[in-house]
């Protein structure tokens, strides 16, 4: 199985990128290793799906360049792999048998590109720097819902239930008589929701909270 390095504090614009290129092709494997090593990025070259499984990924801005045709695994089997341990690297499919229905099935298994060999350096350059910019912010996106995640979880349960129903939008009096607490305390729960959760607004409260998925199964 695909095994993710736990996350990384380190914010990902002080990381060095890194592209995995998986190609049964030495040929390819090496020319992909120079091409990106010569721009500044990170390369690590695997010779099938199954030596991918077995390595560690670290939590940095990254990339798949994956042929399609592998021994053992193709390139879209290893995608379905990826997707059910939850590991979302985009994806730059290569063949040299590409077609259309082919460059269809690639997109809609979550490529962000479909490439066919032979390629210029410049298009896949093109396409490794969309796809680590696309990496870049999602891991950006996840660091955030994690500080947000540990910052509600210092909450105490009171703070985190009234924090949830300010976020289905009822006023202080209606979640006072919805939990059985006079309006002042409710507003002390609050007040302590927001310092803890660094809310600068209860407008700002209520977006962390919908960041989060709370509140969502009140309103519903």
């Amino acid at each position: 199985m695909i095994k993710v390095a736990l996350k990384s504090s380190q914010p990902t614009t002080e990381v060095e990128p890194a592209v995995y290129v998986i190609d049964d092709d030495a040929g390819i494997r090496d020319s992909l290793g120079l091409l990106f090593r010569s721009v500044g990025l990170r390369a690590e070259l695997f010779r099938s799906a199954n030596e991918l499984m077995q390595s560690k990924l670290p939590p940095i801005p990254s990339c798949l360049v994956l042929d399609v045709r592998l021994p053992g695994l193709s390139g879209f089997e290893l995608h379905a792999e990826l997707t059910k341990a939850d590991v979302h690297i985009p994806i730059i499919f290569i063949t040299a048998h590409g077609d259309i229905p082919m460059s269809v099935r690639a997109m809609k298994a979550g490529a962000v590109d479909f490439i066919t060999k032979p390629f210029r350096d410049q298009d896949m350059l093109d396409a490794v720097t969309a796809a680590i910019t696309r990496d870049r912010a999602r891991l950006d996106a996840d660091r955030a819902r994690l500080d947000l995640k540990g910052l509600f979880d210092s909450l105490t349960s009171r703070e985190q239930e009234v924090m949830a129903l300010v976020a289905t939008g009822l006023m202080n009096k209606q979640i006072a008589a919805h939990i059985g607490l006079s309006e002042i305390t409710v507003k002390i729960h609050r007040g302590h929701a927001m310092k803890k959760m660094r809310a600068k607004s209860l407008a700002d409260l209520v977006k962390m909270a919908e960041a989060l998925g709370i509140g969502r199964e009140m309103s519903s």
